[in-house]
């Protein structure tokens, strides 16, 4: 076989594979899209910049200390308003929650927050940079975990929650380190958003959110899959900032929108889009912006959604976007 008929059929294979992937293997489209894990954490681009530090006194690569086998290891539930330590509890109104785990060694007397969160802020998650001299939207969407010893038990109690949920033993407390050191590493990016075609309960899900809330009950799961039993005395509620549409149209990703001349309508359309969203607007600025939003969202009907470095199309159906602090009980 000559050397570009190989090339061909291996190009062939690859387009293949990754249907595969988004198809399924009776060809038809998964939803919830399947959030995409990766081998290992890239470096962080240098244009990236967050505000506050990300971990600052913790391990920012989620490194846990080891713990004795026999060791009896208290766990808390910790939820607190976001930039509570900004905005006090005016953010908590509008049940925009922050969510961790609290841990304390019953031999040491040690105590230590997990959490998940932002590497530059919510709002560089959420939307992207334009920089003149790229195409394509520049994302800085990274989250990871954060260990680190203590809680502040005046931060989450003030305006929040500091609950006892249960305990686990060391060794228990060891099999969860290495599980959050590989889902650190393999799930790597923030998805503020959750996706669904409708407010009721049975409605379909086209994308799940992935933020700190979703990594503490993933923790959970991991916590009860070792054996540990989870109790609260209090209704476990969590934020969700749910997207309403119909069913969503995948578009490609940057090479495929950005590199293609016949999709420049398209590759402008997605950059006004962001151009709405943009930060460090003047007052006069951002009051344009959030007519040109609802222009777009509310009566054009369109978002466009960026998950697992690609675009979808999103037809907007009311109530087009909701805060909703809904219930999730513990595993």
């Amino acid at each position: 076989m000559f050397p570009h008929m190989e090339l061909a059929v291996l190009l062939e294979l690859l387009l293949c594979l990754e249907a595969a992937v988004r198809f399924g293997v009776h060809g038809r489209q998964q939803w919830p899209v399947p959030y995409r894990r990766f081998d290992h954490r890239p470096t962080a681009d240098s244009y990236c910049e967050a505000l506050y530090p990300f971990c600052p006194t913790g391990d920012r690569d989620g490194r846990i200390p080891y713990m004795r086998d026999d060791d009896v290891i208290s766990v808390f539930r910790l939820q607190t308003p976001v930039w509570e330590f900004k905005y006090g509890d005016l953010l908590g109104k509008f049940h925009i929650m922050h969510d961790a785990i609290g841990f304390s060694s019953s031999h040491t007397g040690a105590n230590y927050t997990l959490e998940w969160y932002e590497l530059f802020q919510l709002g560089n998650c959420t939307f992207p940079h334009l920089r003149p001299e790229a195409p394509a939207p520049f994302w800085c969407n990274q989250g990871a975990a954060c260990f680190f010893e203590g809680i502040d038990d005046l931060h989450w109690l003030q305006n929040g929650t500091l609950e006892k949920i249960g305990e686990v033993t060391g060794s228990q407390f060891n099999d969860m380190a290495q599980w959050v050191q590989l889902d650190n590493q393999t799930g790597i990016y923030y998805e503020t958003w959750t996706v669904r075609s409708d407010p009721s309960p049975n409605s379909t899900v086209w994308f799940e959110s992935y933020d700190c809330s979703q990594f503490v009950h993933r923790t959970y799961r991991k916590l009860k899959e070792l054996g540990a039993k989870l109790t609260s005395r209090s209704p476990t509620y969590y934020t969700k900032i749910y997207l309403y549409s119909g069913e969503p149209t995948y578009l490609g990703n940057d090479s495929a929108i950005f590199g293609t001349p016949a999709l420049e309508n398209l590759a402008a359309d997605i950059r006004k889009f962001y151009f709405t969203f943009r930060p460090h607007q003047s007052f006069l600025d951002f009051a344009f912006s959030l007519l040109e939003a609802y222009k777009k969202i509310v009566m054009d009907k369109t978002f466009y959604l960026y998950y697992n470095f690609e675009y979808w199309h999103l037809p907007m159906k009311y109530p087009y976007m909701q805060i909703v602090y809904e219930e999730l009980p513990l595993p």
